[in-house]
């Protein structure tokens, strides 16, 4: 383990069949007002919203409401959750839904109270967290942010069409997330998908970096492995709760910061996927997909030994009378045929984006990356071998 690292995460987590149980207990921790959290509809489907409410009602808890929550919240969500806060007094913030509505809450936690525009402050300047932050909490019903155990915030800025991601220390932190696999059962094939990708992107970019022997990467090609296995199974039967459990906690543990931990990391496919996002409204799983296979072929030269290491490691492949790049590459093919096997899109055409955005969207990206520090017109490039 190369870099010194501090590993703090105080969420807690209650999964299984039966996480609901806690519920009653962990809203006994807060005080009487709840602002209660969710999308555009899909936990009244599948009857959770009436099995919070009840919950709620019977502890006390005095309920607002704010649904609607986009895929890619945006910042007038966040200002109307800030108003509701305030407005109502709020003890707790309960996020039930994806990452989406996870990662609005937290942005709703940090801004409701911030002494300037928490955009500009936050997003922008990225300033030390200051000032009062509302608890968050989350009931989770599609997996792949990780943002149920993370201090994650992406947020869509339409009026200056920006997407962009900040990472909050653990006070904002959900204080608990409740995580029942099959409350994902309902997910649409392609949301559910998309969040696959998703965890396996949060994989990639904390993988490929650095050359040393470290622990870390060990975990990570760990956790691939089952990914890769028991998504084969849900895609197939999506309502096997072994598989769909599996595909939960990769996800929790993809990202609640300890498959980072000594490690320099990467996030360029992500920067390159929230500007697309921010063009086009795209799911964020299929963005990183078509992203990621250009991406990694133009970059993998530069750290070759690792791609090496996933081709074998994470695929199995044989290195017997190959090269290193035959090796690397072939590592690459299996990530590209594994999209496709999920049905994933493999065109950014496909995903809504024209012709004229490509240039617009690569040189609002950040230039970056890991083992090759993009420039714009890089970035341009790997996006029109993407379109």
């Amino acid at each position: 383990m190369k870099y010194d690292f501090t590993f703090y995460n105080p969420t807690r987590i209650h999964f299984g069949k039966n996480a609901m149980e806690h519920l009653p207990k962990e809203l006994s921790l807060f005080g009487d007002s709840v602002l209660l959290l969710y999308g555009k509809g899909a936990i009244k489907r599948i009857g959770l919203y009436d099995e919070v409410i009840k919950v709620l009602g019977e502890c006390g808890k005095k309920i607002t409401e704010l649904g609607g929550i986009k895929p890619n919240p945006t910042y007038s969500q966040v200002l109307e959750g800030a108003r509701l806060v305030r407005e109502n007094n709020v003890d707790l913030i309960l996020a039930v839904g994806g990452g989406s509505v996870i990662d609005c809450a937290k942005a709703i936690s940090v801004s409701a109270f911030a002494d300037e525009d928490p955009w500009q402050k936050y997003w922008v300047d990225f300033k030390p967290l200051d000032g009062r932050v509302v608890p968050v909490a989350s009931i989770l019903t599609m997996v792949g942010t990780g943002s149920e155990m993370n201090g994650g915030s992406v947020i869509t800025n339409e009026e200056v069409t920006v997407k962009e991601g900040r990472v909050f220390p653990p006070e904002v932190y959900p204080k608990f997330s409740i995580l029942n696999p099959e409350y994902t059962y309902s997910v649409p094939k392609i949301q559910m998908v998309s969040g696959i990708f998703d965890i396996m992107s949060h994989l990639c970019e904390q993988y490929f970096s650095g050359e040393d022997d470290n622990t870390t990467d060990y975990l990570i090609e760990a956790v691939m492995k089952s990914l890769i296995k028991s998504s084969r199974i849900a895609i197939n039967n999506p309502t096997d709760y072994e598989a769909r459990s599996n595909i939960m906690w990769c996800a929790t543990v993809a990202l609640n910061t300890i498959t980072g931990l000594s490690k320099t990391q990467d996030w360029e496919v992500h920067g390159i996927e929230h500007q697309l996002g921010a063009y086009t409204d795209c799911p964020h799983g299929l963005g990183l997909s078509v992203i990621s296979m250009p991406y990694y072929r133009y970059i993998y030269k530069y750290g070759i030994n690792k791609f090496v290491r996933f081709a074998k490691n994470v695929w199995d492949i044989s290195d017997e009378g190959k090269s290193d790049e035959e090796i690397a590459l072939s590592g690459i093919a299996e990530l590209e045929s594994f999209s496709k096997e999920l049905g994933i899109p493999s065109t950014l055409r496909e995903l809504g984006a024209t012709e004229d955005m490509l240039e617009k969207i690569a040189y609002s990206v950040e230039e970056g990356g890991g083992y090759k520090k993009l420039t714009h017109a890089e970035i341009y490039d790997i996006l029109k071998e993407c379109y």
